[in-house]
């Protein structure tokens, strides 16, 4: 007598990735600002590779590059 067939696993879902590169808030370049964390220091740094324009934030053990520029984002906000 022979088995049964067993069914495939269900596919796994895909993760969607969160971005690392994000536009210029002043120069209006896109994908030119690179976020860093340095988790040592709690310190997330945004900067444009073409302006020069930097942020530094605070930031903690879950923070991800976006949450530093979302940061920048409101702090440029909040100053118009």
């Amino acid at each position: 007598m022979g088995k049964r067939k067993s069914s495939k696993p269900p596919p796994k879902k895909q993760v969607a990735k969160l971005p690392k590169h994000f536009d210029c808030p002043f120069c209006d370049h896109s994908q030119s600002v690179d976020c860093t964390l340095d988790r040592e220091n709690g310190k997330g740094t945004a900067k444009c590779r073409v302006c020069n324009a930097f942020y530094v934030t605070a930031i903690h053990e879950l923070s991800d590059p976006i949450d530093v520029y979302s940061d920048w984002i409101d702090a440029c906000e909040a100053t118009r």
